[in-house]
Parts: C-alpha cells; structure tokens; sequence
C-alpha cells in the first residue's frame, strides 16, 4: 500500500508537470492538495512518507482526530468543506487555510475566533462560478464586496479564490468556465495583491484548471482510493 499511495503521488505530479509544459506555464507553479476526507490515517501516514505535506478535510469531527493523531508531522491543514457557524472556532483553531468561505458571517466569526497565537488563517473565498442553486459559494459579482470585508479583518489573510464547477462533459466546455473564474480572480488581485492562489481543478478537469491559470489542484482518490464513510 505504501509503495501504492507513492506511485499515485509521483503519477500525479508526472499529470500536473506535463500540463503545466503543455500550457507553458512554469514547472512547480500548480501546487497539489491532497484531499484525505474519508480516507484513513494510516494512507495520510503513507503519503507523508512519500513527501505530501498539504491535505484537504471537509468534515470537522474527522479532521480533529487526524490533525491530533498527526501533529507530529509537519502538515499543512486546508478545511475544504461548508462551514456550518457552530463549526467555525474549531476551523479556526485547527487549520492554516480555510477554502470555503462565502459570506461575512462566516468570516467574522473565523477572524474573532482565531487565535492570537497563530498566524492569520489564510482563506480564499469560495465562488459559486456556475451559479448552481443548490452549491455552496459566493455569487461572481458579489467577490469583491467580500474580498474587501475580508481583507479588513486582521486575524485573516486573503489569500485567492477556490470553485466547484458543475461538471462540463468537454474540454472546452470545461476550459470556458474555469476562464470565468481566472478572469475574476486577475481583476481581484489587482487591489488585493496577497492573493496568489486559484483554487481549481480535480482528477476530471485537472488540464482544463491548469491550462486556464489554475495554482492548486485538489485531488482525492486517485492518490488514495475509493471513499470509504469513516467513524472517529
């Protein structure tokens, strides 16, 4: 399994390089998120070994156990779920970055829970890019009003912009709609220059993200399996 998990990182790189050649974008500036929800601690352990250092959680309770079992390793946490309010002090105690925030709420209350031990939480703001009603997001048009909220709280850093779009059945298709969001991110990073990241991109679009700008790609069970519902 460990010489498994090893394989499926190196492949996965090997992906992300050659895209980043094909799109002439320099080598090493797509960054790789391993996304560890539902996957055990001991194929986090294995992928640490062979060098991963970035790992995305979306459920809270689960992410706890591993961040304690863990906390010997040198891993750089991402909440990537939906933020319930009552879950935010525990996201912003225990994470670098939070992915998902769509709303003032939510990042006031990171912000005020944050604490003054730690560096600010690093957060992009997530974006609804297909304006699907039943997604998580902000709406396009309403970035930069939350973009400045945000980058007026001083326990948070702005750090870029992350999507979910609904599934494109082309390349084409799918290059169009991660456009949307690099365009909005160069026009927000104009006056918010700590932004350096675009969040975008997984195992089925990966080419299209990188192709369209992308700086960090999440990948899930091709590093490490199939999902399996986990009790902690």
């Amino acid at each position: 399994m460990i010489q498994h998990i090893k394989q499926n990182l190196s492949d996965v790189h090997l992906a992300i390089h050659r895209y980043e050649k094909k799109f002439g974008r320099p080598r090493h500036s797509v960054s790789l998120l391993a996304v560890s929800k539902n996957q055990s601690i001991e194929k986090i352990k294995e992928a640490i070994d062979a060098g991963q250092t970035a790992f995305g959680e979306s459920y809270i309770q689960e992410a706890l156990t591993k961040i304690l079992a863990l906390a010997d390793h040198p891993i750089i946490w991402h909440f990537i779920g939906s933020i319930q309010s009552n879950k935010t002090k525990k996201i912003a105690e225990h994470f670098s970055w939070v992915q998902t925030v769509s709303s003032s709420l939510i990042a006031k209350r990171l912000n005020d829970q944050r604490p003054t031990h730690l560096p600010p939480l690093n957060i992009c703001l997530q974006v609804n890019i297909s304006q699907e009603q039943t997604k998580s997001g902000v709406n396009p048009e309403e970035v930069f009003t939350l973009a400045e909220y945000c980058s007026s709280l001083p326990r948070l850093t702005l750090r870029g912009l992350m999507a979910i779009p609904a599934p494109q059945n082309t390349f084409s298709e799918q290059v169009n709609i991660f456009h949307l969001l690099r365009l909005l991110f160069e026009e927000t990073i104009k006056k918010y220059p700590s932004m350096d990241t675009l969040s975008m991109g997984m195992s089925d679009d990966l080419a299209a993200a990188i192709a369209e700008g992308s700086t960090m790609i999440r990948i899930g069970t091709k590093i490490f399996g199939e999902r399996y519902p986990i009790s902690f």
